[in-house]
């Protein structure tokens, strides 16, 4: 037989047992050997048949001892190398890359070659293998082309190594629209937009995906002026917008928290197509909806789920998600279960992720009560939980400090086959060594060492920031020194017990400190006031490349704020301005906090004004801060009218806007103005109980009792609960300004309203009826009184430790609400006679209530007791 005939013969049995790749390596070896070499096709088939089972892959060193023992393996290592997808798992390509570069008297691999392996190690983030692979290309006498180049300029920008990234693109001897992409899209996620616009620029011809992308990228960083004046550039130069444009800026404001915005431009899609503008797409509803979701407007994002529905928009577990999402964040739990419903209802299967979404939204509420709950759910079996699931449900008892029910995570996670990853690990180990913990930590990294994790640099990250909270600062600097050479190895120098679980592996080393790192070290730093040290690290880091985003300009200048140097802060404000790093508004508050502590109003505005100049919509946070620091010196008018400018914005005030504006007129005894505002807050921010409570005990500070009465009566009468309202105090400030009819109104409001509240409230009104003769309404109040401890069914907390600012009401007497006390008072003493007669028979033979109820539940009762 021919040579030909048999390589053909040979190929076509390996096509034959292509279902059982095993087989067909066993036939390749057993057909070939140095006296019958292979075909480079035959070869180039069979590793694309053990690489497209992954079962099989471990099947593969054992054809490449076989092709190494050739005379001449060098064609058929290439053939290897070559092949088409699916791709061969990188280790293996690498171990065949070496043997043939081993080989001597060879030609090097061509360009194509090298390009699969960096393409490859790009998409598995290996940035380093990608650098080591360009330099082993250009040191085999190889030329690099412009897709080489291509994918070391993305690999550089993907690490955040932009200055390099940029050398290497002014070094490319010739480029194409992907190379000017690529670092404009590194540049915006830079937070470097306008260095990504110059880019754009030098551009020969404007292309849609870098506009696209540069759009983004300002909208990101709230240059919403600079994104709508190249949206214009785009139209006059002939290249429409597409849908994908609109998207971008919709996502990129809402994700800033311009959700009004955002909606704008969506709004003008669905009503203005006709003159050219794209219609909304389902990436648009989606992203409006989480959007709408993420600002907590929730009625809004309600009336945009139907018109997805009616439109047909609705039909995609993804749609559902992103809405059950903002449910369960906003507290909507029962709501979201009936989403779970109406999703089966229509035919949409739910996936786990969307199980995860309630899981994990309910864990991060960090309530002990509602994580138990969650933790029932999942073992209901409605669910089948995942690693996600366990992580959330360990991640919320970290949060709690409860490291007993995390570590019976770990085990029920063992029990169900369900193995850890190294988030999960990473979750747990933060927790400890946040609570300064460490021998606990030490525990962990060995059952991590144990189950074969190596630590990561986010590993790192978690100790260095737990040596920072646990004044280490000096051990943490030492270590991430010591990190550049040996990896996470420099963990070693924090004791033997750590030495012992770290091993000498190419991963532990190629733990490098990175930006998060050295961000964890300058906050620690600048808080210690130790700004020079913190200088000298963002050098360093400068120095290893690796870029400042505004998060680390950020710590310098709110390390200056709180040291009282917010001369230093508005200089590190200007620096990172000249560095191409654009300031945010979070940037702006940090300084603005920094003056407000001066009481500095003036510079706050202009600041204020400087934002607006540079397109930075200051937010409600920025106004509360200029609200907060006239009201400080006594201004309270002067911040009145900055609640209207934040609407005429469209920016909606908060809860701590009125607050502080409420807490200041009162203070001056304006306290029509209080009630102004009072009632602005309820319309603004609707019936809450928290603005009802602020009212009520402000008034009360005052001993205005009248007052307090009424609003308390308007949140008795729009059901709001009231265990954080100073009812007790109100009730007793009435009596003792001779309104006890007005206390005895309120009580009975309370009554009829069906609240539970503390017995002892009605104490001061029984006394004040007692000195007025009004014996029929002392017996009814006491009887009242006697059923309601009677029932012992969960009485109000009592209202905590309020003490009026008035010295008239500087002593609350009957805030103690422990029955055995209130019987054994000095004061009344025919009233006491009488209810302690009643005691003795019926309630009194089981002894105290609160006695009772703390046999019953010791827990309930000290939270109730200690505030």
């Amino acid at each position: 037989m021919s040579s030909s005939l048999t390589a053909a013969n040979l190929l076509g049995l390996l096509r034959r047992n292509a279902a059982s790749p095993a087989v067909a390596l066993r036939l390749f070896l057993h057909l070939t050997s140095a006296a019958s070499p292979p075909a480079p096709h035959s070869t180039s088939f069979l590793s694309r048949l053990l690489a497209a089972d992954p079962s099989s892959h471990a099947l593969l060193p054992s054809l490449l001892r076989h092709l190494l023992s050739l005379p001449d393996p060098s064609p058929h290592l290439l053939a290897l190398l070559s092949s088409s997808s699916p791709r061969l798992p990188l280790g293996f390509s690498l171990s065949a890359l070496r043997s043939l570069r081993a080989l001597p008297s060879v030609p090097p691999p061509p360009t194509p070659v090298y390009n699969r392996l960096l393409l490859a190690a790009l998409q598995e983030s290996r940035f380093d293998l990608v650098e080591s692979l360009y330099k082993d290309l250009l040191l085999s006498g190889a030329a690099p082309d412009v897709f080489t180049r291509n994918i070391l300029l993305q690999a550089l920008c993907a690490a955040g190594r932009m200055e390099l990234a940029r050398r290497v693109f002014d070094a490319m001897p010739a480029r194409n629209e992907f190379s000017f992409g690529i670092l404009a899209r590194g540049y915006c996620r830079a937070g470097r937009s306008m260095d990504a616009l110059g880019v754009l620029n030098s551009m020969p011809r404007v292309n849609l995906v870098v506009c696209n992308t540069v759009i983004a990228g300002f909208c990101r960083e709230g240059l919403v002026d600079e994104a709508e004046r190249l949206v214009e550039r785009m139209r006059y130069q002939g290249l429409d917008p597409n849908v994908v444009t609109f998207n971008a800026r919709i996502s990129a404001l809402c994700k800033a928290g311009r959700v009004l915005d955002a909606y704008r431009i969506f709004n003008d899609m669905q009503e203005n197509w006709e003159k050219g503008l794209p219609r909304p797409d389902q990436v648009t509803f989606d992203v409006m909806l989480s959007g709408f979701c993420d600002a907590g407007m929730v009625d809004e994002a309600r009336v945009l789920v139907d018109i997805m529905r009616c439109g047909g928009f609705l039909r995609r577990v993804e749609s559902y998600n992103r809405w059950l999402t903002g449910l369960v964040r906003n507290g909507m739990v029962g709501e979201a279960q009936e989403l779970l419903r109406e999703m089966t209802h229509e035919g949409v299967q739910p996936n786990s992720y969307t199980y995860n979404i309630i899981v994990d939204g309910l864990c991060k509420e960090g309530k002990a009560f509602d994580v138990r709950k969650v933790e029932d759910f999942v073992k209901s079996g409605v669910m089948t939980p995942d690693v996600v699931t366990y992580t959330s449900l360990l991640h919320a008892y970290c949060l709690e400090g409860n490291a007993a029910a995390a570590n019976r995570i770990l085990d029920e996670m063992a029990q169900k086959g369900c193995a850890p990853n190294s988030f999960t690990y990473n979750v747990l180990l933060q927790s400890l060594w946040k609570d300064g913990r460490i021998t606990e930590g030490e525990r962990l990294l060995e059952r991590m060492s144990e189950k074969g994790y190596s630590l990561d640099t986010a590993s790192c990250n978690i100790i260095i920031d737990g040596l920072c909270r646990n004044n280490k600062l000096d051990m943490a600097m030492d270590i991430v020194d010591g990190m550049w050479n040996e990896g996470c190895l420099a963990l070693g120098r924090l004791g033997y017990s750590f030495l012992s679980l770290l091993t000498d592996s190419s991963s532990s080393k190629r733990c490098h400190p990175d930006r998060v790192t050295y961000s964890t070290l300058m906050s620690a730093l600048c808080k210690e006031g130790r700004f020079d040290e913190a200088k000298n690290k963002l050098l360093e880091m400068i120095g290893k490349d690796i870029s400042p985003d505004s998060v680390i300009y950020d710590t310098f200048i709110h390390g200056y704020c709180k040291h009282g140097k917010t001369s230093h802060a508005v200089k590190v404000l200007r620096d990172m301005e000249k560095k191409g790093c654009k300031p945010s508004v979070r940037t702006y508050n940090l300084l603005i906090w920094g003056f407000r502590e001066k009481h500095n109003s003036d510079e706050i505005i202009k600041l204020m004004s400087e934002m607006k100049e540079k397109g930075i919509c200051p937010n409600v946070m920025t106004y509360n801060s200029l609200i907060k620091s006239f009201c400080e010196r006594g201004m309270a008018n002067k911040a009145l009218p900055l609640l209207d400018e934040m609407l005429q914005n469209e920016i909606v005030p908060n809860v701590t806007s009125f607050d502080l504006l409420i807490k200041a007129f009162c203070k001056t005894t304006d306290f029509s103005a209080a009630q102004r505002v009072f009632d602005a807050s309820l319309s603004t921010c609707g019936q809450k109980e928290v603005l009802y409570s602020i009212m009520c005990t402000q008034l009360s500070t005052y001993g205005r009792w009248i007052e307090a009465m009424n609003a308390l009566e308007m949140a008795l009468e729009s059901r709001i609960s009231i265990h954080r309202f100073p009812y007790k105090q109100i009730i007793e400030g009435l009596c003792e300004v001779e309104e006890a009819d007005h206390a005895y109104r309120l009580l009975k409001l309370l009554m009829v309203k069906g609240y539970s509240f503390d017995p002892a409230a009605f104490m001061p009104v029984i006394d004040a009826l007692s000195e007025k003769g009004k014996k029929q309404d002392v017996d009814v109040l006491s009887e009242k009184m006697m059923e309601m401890a009677e029932r012992d069914d969960g009485l109000a907390v009592p209202s905590g430790k309020f003490k009026p600012r008035s010295q008239r009401h500087g002593q609350d007497k009957y805030a103690e609400s422990d029955w055995h006390a209130l019987l054994h008072r000095d004061d009344s003493a025919r009233t006491i006679l009488k209810i302690t007669k009643r005691v003795k028979t019926g309630w009194g033979q089981r002894g105290n209530v609160y006695e009772n109820k703390q046999q019953q539940n010791d827990d309930i009762y000290v939270l109730e007791n200690t505030g």
